[in-house]
């Protein structure tokens, strides 16, 4: 801005059902706003990914009525792509060391491997947890 105020954040966020077809629909909504973001390709690209493993895990590991719906979040400032995903299970989830042969349980330990930052958190308005990452933005980009 012109007189040195930093600009608003940008900010979206979407319910969706705790289904399968949400995790492939998140995707395609994070794809779609980070274009529209302008956020380099890189950064977008492992985004998507990580947030597919959040969504995945929401949707197995988040024993609650079939109601309920899991939020997602993205947050774009100070350099970062925030990306959270809230659902109303109290659990927070842990990483754990998968076996070779194990089918499952590496998406959390992806996520602390590829993002610059992450956690999880009770869900401050209510019921449930938040678990989020945080990815840098290349100077260029911001």
């Amino acid at each position: 801005m012109v007189d040195g105020t930093p600009p608003p954040p940008k900010d979206i966020e979407w319910l969706l059902p705790r289904h399968s077809r949400s995790v492939v629909r998140s995707r395609e909504l994070l794809r779609d706003q980070a274009r529209a973001w302008k956020v380099p390709d890189d950064v977008a690209e492992t985004a998507v990914l990580l947030l597919s493993e959040l969504m995945t895990n929401a949707r197995k590991h988040a024993r609650v009525s079939p109601g309920r719906e899991i939020s997602a979040r993205c947050v774009l400032r100070d350099g970062a792509l925030r990306i959270e995903v809230s659902d109303a299970s109290d659990q927070l989830p842990q990483p754990r060391q998968a076996a070779p042969d194990d089918e499952s349980g590496r998406g959390l330990a992806l996520v602390a491997a590829l993002a610059d930052e992450w956690g999880a958190r009770p869900r401050t308005r209510g019921i449930g947890k938040t678990v989020w990452f945080a990815l840098k933005l290349p100077p260029e980009a911001g």
